[in-house]
């Protein structure tokens, strides 16, 4: 559709060339919370092709504060199928998909391989950790994003994780001390900021924009301040220091 693609078209970074690989691209969005509703929605509205949504838990009511997908109605509904109405009614042309179990092993990596892009906006490390070994081992660019707080991080990794970091460079198993948002709170935008600026990142890589997949982004709303970090590749990673021993 020109006229819902207009904006982008009249982008030089994208263009019609641009905008034509937005449209043949598959995104698989691992959790359907605060982060993955906002990534979901901008993609969606974007003209992504395929959007793979998955998430096993149903919508809770302490979820509507800051999962804009959901309403009141939605209680007790399983959130990947919520979500994958509204983003129908967001943009009827494009595919649109829910993922109902929780992936891991097999059914993870299917849906990884499937996919051209990642987004990881889960609550706990382990989940992490398995994306991750999935990402490196299909080659797929990993797009990772965590809100907690006043806080939000992004990180890019891959697909080339001959020379690049990826998530265990920057996150060893030992350090699994992620707290989650029912204990320690959230301010509701804030997962709805880095959600945004996944969703940027996959249209970037879509279009063909560069990004340096290098580096950690981390958000202080309080402050109103980013910060950013080198991440650097570690030669011992559990992970992708095999990928460069194949």
């Amino acid at each position: 559709m020109l006229n819902r693609d207009a904006r982008h078209l009249a982008l030089e970074q994208v263009g019609s060339e641009g905008q034509q690989r937005i449209a043949a691209g598959t995104v698989l969005i691992i959790g359907a919370g605060g982060i993955g509703c906002a990534s979901a929605a901008y993609l969606a509205s974007s003209g992504v092709g395929h959007i793979l949504i998955a998430d096993f838990d149903t919508v809770d009511e302490t979820n509507l504060g800051r999962q804009v997908l959901f309403t009141p109605k939605d209680i007790d509904k399983r959130k990947a199928e919520v979500a994958v109405r509204r983003l129908q009614a967001i943009n009827p042309d494009i595919e649109i998909s829910a993922i109902t179990e929780r992936l891991h092993g097999d059914s993870l990596t299917a849906a990884v391989t499937a996919s051209d892009v990642v987004l990881d906006g889960c609550d706990n490390f382990a989940t992490r950790f398995e994306v991750n070994d999935a990402c490196v081992a299909a080659e797929r660019r990993l797009i990772s994003g965590s809100a907690i707080r006043m806080e939000g991080q992004l990180a890019v990794f891959g697909p080339d994780f001959l020379a690049a970091p990826c998530y265990r460079c920057l996150y060893a198993e030992a350090d699994e001390s992620m707290d989650s948002c029912a204990g320690n709170g959230v301010l509701s935008p804030v997962p709805g900021v880095i959600g945004t600026m996944m969703a940027v990142e996959a249209l970037k890589y879509f279009a063909g924009i560069e990004s340096d997949i290098s580096l950690l982004h981390l958000y202080d709303a309080a402050a109103t301040e980013f910060h950013t970090l080198r991440i650097q590749k570690r030669k011992d990673c559990p992970s992708c220091a095999a990928k460069v021993a194949e």
